[in-house]
């Protein structure tokens, strides 16, 4: 095996694809029973979850061709518009990964910061994969480990997001993990998730 081969660079919308193969199965495993259970998002129940999901998914496309994002307050109820919100979902996040694929997404900047496209990018890669994570345990499904190449942008992106991030509120403060955590749960763990964490007991 050559060591000294380059090492492959996969684009967002690549990366996207990935965590998308990982969300829609989640999204479609959860049960109406479960959408009023709690979530790690402490503000979020699993209704609240998915239609904040839904929103990241389509505003998210938006940014890809530069256009302005429109994030209220409050999402959307994407769930009480009908009982097929779960292949509504999944053909957002196929919309995603195809807007995040095409030809100059990651280039030059977008959204009302001026960020650097592919760093938005891995925004949307960051939700798409740690609230599919926050889905899957809420609703005991398995979720596993993200893949490896999905993990190293995140890790990146991160970095250069926590500290503004946890000014916002929008990460918790860091939670510790154990020293044979994987590269996943140290992630989980940078955005204020106990990777060990199970849903409360519904009486």
């Amino acid at each position: 095996m050559d060591t000294n081969a380059a090492k492959k660079t996969y684009g967002i919308g690549e990366l996207l694809g990935m965590a998308r193969e990982r969300a829609v199965p989640v999204v479609r495993g959860i049960a109406d029973t479960a959408l009023g259970a709690a979530t790690p998002c402490a503000e979020y129940d699993v209704k609240g979850l998915v239609n904040h999901l839904f929103q990241v998914v389509v505003q998210f496309q938006r940014l890809a061709v530069k256009e302005s994002s429109e994030f209220g307050e409050v999402a959307a109820d994407r769930v009480a518009e009908g009982p097929d919100w779960r292949e509504r979902f999944a053909a957002e996040t196929d919309r995603l990964v195809s807007a995040w694929s095409a030809a100059g997404a990651e280039e030059g900047v977008t959204g009302a910061m001026e960020m650097p496209a592919r760093l938005v990018g891995a925004m949307a890669l960051l939700d798409l994969t740690v609230h599919a994570w926050d889905l899957a345990r809420a609703t005991g499904q398995e979720y596993g480990e993200a893949e490896g190449a999905v993990v190293e942008e995140l890790a990146g992106a991160v970095a250069q997001l926590a500290p503004t991030a946890r000014k916002m509120g929008v990460f918790g403060e860091p939670v510790g993990v154990a020293g044979s955590a994987s590269d996943f749960e140290r992630l989980l763990g940078r955005t204020g998730r106990d990777p060990g964490w199970v849903a409360p007991t519904r009486r």
